[in-house]
């Protein structure tokens, strides 16, 4: 998997090993999954946990494997933010 993010300052390209998906995501604070979670509807919005993604990934990672090269996240902002998230 290969993140990358590009703003005006700086520019970073991780690869991250799909097997280590689970540790990546226990290292996201929790104010984060909160802050995800007023995003997300009502009866979902419990679903949005550190223990839940983790859980969801680990067995997700066959098919991971599968569909290497997909890109799963492609977000680029009016002031020239780019993220990418690609397996």
């Amino acid at each position: 998997m290969k993140v990358k993010i590009r703003t005006s300052d700086i520019r970073i390209s991780m690869p991250i090993p799909i097997r280590m998906i689970g540790f990546v995501v226990k290292l996201i604070p929790d104010i984060v999954f909160d802050d995800i979670k007023h995003y997300i509807p009502e009866p979902y919005n419990v679903l949005a946990t550190k223990d839940v993604i983790s859980v969801l990934l680990n067995e997700c990672i066959d098919i991971l494997k599968e569909n290497k090269g997909l890109e799963m996240l492609h977000v680029e902002a009016v002031d020239g933010t780019f993220i990418s998230i690609r397996l």
